[in-house]
């Protein structure tokens, strides 16, 4: 196998833990409660939601470095939130709501909307997935 990310091993009772290859470091996910699961950590389809806000706040501090290298987005906060459909079982919705802790010109925030919604996690999604976002400037 070339480049492996990562590797996954079912531990049993639902539970999977995740070793990233590179760091070694470690994940468990459980199903969520409303899917045979106790709650007790990340569940798959929470890492997804997740990895959208991560991916959009990653991407906005990463392209700001060369765009915008004043901009500073230390202690910036993203809440995200997974909505899920029935039959089948699947991501119907994941807003994103961003919080920053201070202000930006017109354009900045033009800027960063732009980067933030088109991440690489946002264009990876199916077209069916809803995302939704929210951008809370000072």
């Amino acid at each position: 196998m070339q480049n492996i990310t990562s590797k996954i091993e079912y531990q049993g009772n639902f539970q999977c833990v995740s070793t990233h290859i590179a760091s070694n470091s470690t994940l468990k996910t459980v199903p969520p409660i409303d899917n045979n699961g106790d709650g007790s950590s990340f569940s798959p389809t929470d890492l997804c939601a997740t990895s959208l806000g991560q991916c959009a706040l990653t991407t906005i501090a990463i392209l700001a470095k060369n765009n915008y290298p004043n901009l500073d987005f230390i202690g910036t906060e993203v809440f995200c939130t997974k909505i899920m459909a029935p039959n089948p079982r699947r991501i119907a919705e994941i807003k994103i709501e961003f919080k920053f802790n201070r202000s930006f010109t017109e354009a900045e925030e033009q800027w960063i909307y732009s980067k933030a919604t088109t991440c690489p996690v946002a264009l990876s999604l199916h077209p069916d997935i809803k995302q939704s976002y929210t951008f809370n400037f000072i």
